[in-house]
């Protein structure tokens, strides 16, 4: 099949493509320099918070990205992306394969908004270099050698949802208390006596109510990352939200979610019950909490749909690949590196010694 390449946003100078440029904020073409402003609607506020609806991914209204797109999936490792329509890919983001094919069509629902790259690809590399000389436990010419990466913009989907959230809760509670108690005990064939605390627990029920508001919790659209690294990501500025045009897309890739907003809802219900949980522990107190029953009902549940920009990487030593990301707003980075087994044994027998001295010393002690 052939593919043309078409222009989607002509330099109005000289006619070439133009890109989304992180240091202007704007689109600059790639070859004269020529900047453009990004048109933002005139009665825009703040992203729209729709009701939590399951059925929205059926609707067509909220499916139109701006902008015809075509859906590409990597057959070496099962991505899918959203790309321009009748643009290809030559290297696949996630593992790096040039094998990308276009496949089937897209029904996704649009971003609501997006916060755009403000970190350029030469400077998440600078960033990544300089980070990998801060790990503990790499080998040291891992952190002399200048590592080249193949880097990819992306624009990662994710859910956020909202949730106003009120709970009942009953349990038992127990209380430390010391009583002191005499015991006898032989010592060099001698009989002598002496005192000592013993601690008991004295329980009580409890119960109670406890109400909290959830906002914009974030929770990963897409399953292709890994997950480790993704989440470690809790430092994007939601209040710098823009809202979705396509130009912020010129020149990088944007991902078609995977995760449906039902999956979502539960990961995002899932989390607040673990956090509620600990809250309520926390306020109930005491020093055991037993038989805890927490019955939670949520109301003025809403979600939106937001792309987030995030530089992804791949990069080999010594024949094993690695990869790194970068937030594309903060520069703040989450990957993995080479261990080195020495420095690790090194540290854990290091560790050992110490524990072992200080058992010595006090064994020592008269």
């Amino acid at each position: 099949m052939t593919v043309e390449t078409p222009i989607r946003f002509p330099c109005p100078g000289c006619g070439a493509q133009m890109l989304f440029d992180t240091e202007s904020q704007q689109l600059k073409c790639s070859y004269c320099g020529h900047t453009a402003p990004i048109d933002i609607p005139e009665d825009y506020e703040r992203p729209v918070e729709h009701d939590l609806d399951f059925a929205d991914e059926s609707d067509e209204s909220l499916c139109d990205w701006g902008t015809k797109q075509q859906v590409i999936k990597c057959e070496n490792c099962g991505a899918e992306m959203l790309i321009p329509v009748q643009q290809t890919a030559t290297m696949c983001a996630f593992c790096g394969s040039p094998k990308v094919l276009s496949q089937g069509s897209d029904n996704s629902i649009r971003p609501e908004s997006l916060i755009p790259f403000h970190i350029s690809k030469d400077k998440a590399i600078e960033l990544f270099l300089k980070w990998k000389k801060k790990r503990w436990f790499v080998p040291n010419a891992f952190k002399k050698q200048h590592i080249s990466s193949n880097v990819t913009g992306i624009y990662v989907p994710f859910w956020t949802f909202d949730a106003q959230t009120d709970s009942d809760y009953s349990a038992e509670v127990g209380v430390y208390h010391y009583r002191t108690e005499t015991r006898t005990r032989t010592v060099d064939g001698k009989t002598e006596t002496y005192t000592e605390q013993v601690r008991y627990t004295v329980w009580h029920s409890t119960s109670g109510s406890y109400s909290l508001f959830y906002s914009d919790l974030l929770i990963p659209a897409s399953s292709l990352h890994d997950n480790k690294l993704i989440r470690k990501f809790d430092d994007f500025d939601l209040n710098d939200l823009s809202p979705y045009q396509p130009d912020y897309l010129s020149g990088f890739i944007a991902e078609r979610y995977n995760v449906s907003i039902r999956d979502g809802w539960e990961e995002a219900e899932s989390r607040i019950d673990s956090d509620l949980e600990s809250k309520i522990r926390s306020k109930i107190g005491g020093d055991e909490i037993r038989n805890l029953q927490i019955y939670t009902d949520y109301y003025d549940k809403t979600y939106k749909h937001i792309l987030l920009p995030l530089w992804n990487a791949t990069y080999s030593y010594r024949n094993k690949t690695y990869q790194y990301m970068v937030n594309g707003e903060t520069g703040s980075i989450s990957g993995r590196v080479p261990r080195s087994a020495w420095k690790i044994t090194s540290f854990v027998l290091f560790c050992t010694l110490v524990v072992v001295g200080f058992i010595w010393y006090f064994n020592q002690s008269p």
